[in-house]
């Protein structure tokens, strides 16, 4: 029996966080690996959909790689690769923008509120801000996948791939998997420590709020007792009510594998739930962090892990991409 495929990637727009860990990374390397055949990519060229500085993204894409292996991944188990070496990538890309629709494109809810901002700004967004759902619908069809882990903000973007597979395989015939998007249950958004009704991004500017992986400890310490809390005294979990007391709360279940209502009723302060919230933090990120230091003195592993990487990836990609270009009514080669 075939086993489970299973695609995600990690955008080299920023330095890496830890809600990228606790909602993607760790899942990753403690579960997904193990039970499906997977491949994680740092997906580069989604990083061109903005104004950008071409050395910055080289390099935060051999961090995000180096971090990835870090966290876990292992190129024994698993297919590690940065989505700019697989051409397929681009030529299916193409591809399902011949099937999708303008009017799809703009309901998005990542180009609404960015192009909104930019517009204000009296600027306007590069066309390829609209046309990325299409380039990820084809980063995750070109594999025959079967799942896709992401935060709950990129399921729109899963249900735009289904849609274009289901479309693409009634018009010319069947050629893609229909992908499904799963996604974990504890952490899967952490949110900014200093504005908890927004999701920890690694892209955003609010540097006081957001907890790198490789801060160094003091650091995370600093921001986590820091964190904005909400008006009262007692510790609940109320999502709604008390986002940032919430917030902390899913941070340390999901550090130790608790529950966060359950861990309210073990505090009677929010300076002790600080405290250890800092602490469990601290110790979630020291074996990456020495990991992550291995590694960036041995980088021709890293080069060696991304180039193996990248060959699987296109053995896996090229049959069905070829088929695509077949199906739509391209001559072959």
């Amino acid at each position: 029996m075939e086993r489970t495929r299973v695609f995600s990637g990690v955008k080299p727009t920023g330095h890496l966080t830890l809600g990228n860990y606790l909602g993607a990374m760790r899942r990753w390397a403690e579960v997904d690996q193990y039970r499906a055949e997977a491949l994680f990519c740092v997906v580069d060229l989604h990083a061109l959909t903005v104004d950008h500085d071409p050395a910055r993204v080289r390099r935060l894409s051999r961090q995000a790689a180096t971090l990835l292996l870090a966290a876990g991944l292992d190129p024994e188990l698993c297919t590690l690769f940065v989505q700019s070496h697989v051409d397929e990538h681009a030529r299916l890309s193409y591809l399902l923008e011949c099937v999708a629709t303008d009017g799809e494109m703009r309901r998005m809810i990542q180009y609404k509120e960015k192009a909104a901002r930019e517009q204000q700004r009296g600027g306007s967004v590069r066309l390829s801000l609209l046309t990325y759902p299409v380039l990820m619908a084809a980063d995750i069809l070109a594999y025959g996948t079967d799942e896709v882990p992401v935060g709950d903000d990129q399921t729109q973007h899963v249900e735009l791939t289904r849609d274009l597979a289901v479309r693409f395989n009634q018009r010319y015939g069947h050629t893609f998997v229909v992908p499904r998007a799963t996604s974990p249950k504890v952490a899967a958004r952490v949110m900014n420590l200093q504005d908890p009704l927004s999701k920890m991004g690694k892209s955003d500017d609010s540097g006081p709020g957001i907890v790198y992986l490789l801060d160094e400890p003091e650091v995370v310490e600093k921001k986590v007792m820091r964190a904005v809390t909400d008006s009262g005294r007692d510790v609940v979990y109320d999502p709604l009510e008390r986002p940032g007391l919430a917030n902390l709360l899913e941070i340390l279940a999901a550090c130790q594998g608790g529950n966060p209502e359950v861990l309210a009723g073990v505090y009677e302060s929010y300076g002790a739930l600080k405290k250890d919230t800092a602490e469990a933090v601290v110790e979630l990120l020291r074996p990456v962090q020495a990991r992550h230091r291995e590694l960036c003195a041995d980088p021709g592993f890293v080069e060696g892990v991304l180039r193996g990487g990248a060959e699987k990836a296109r053995e896996m990609a090229r049959p069905r991409v070829d088929a695509a270009y077949r199906a739509i009514g391209l001559l072959p080669t």
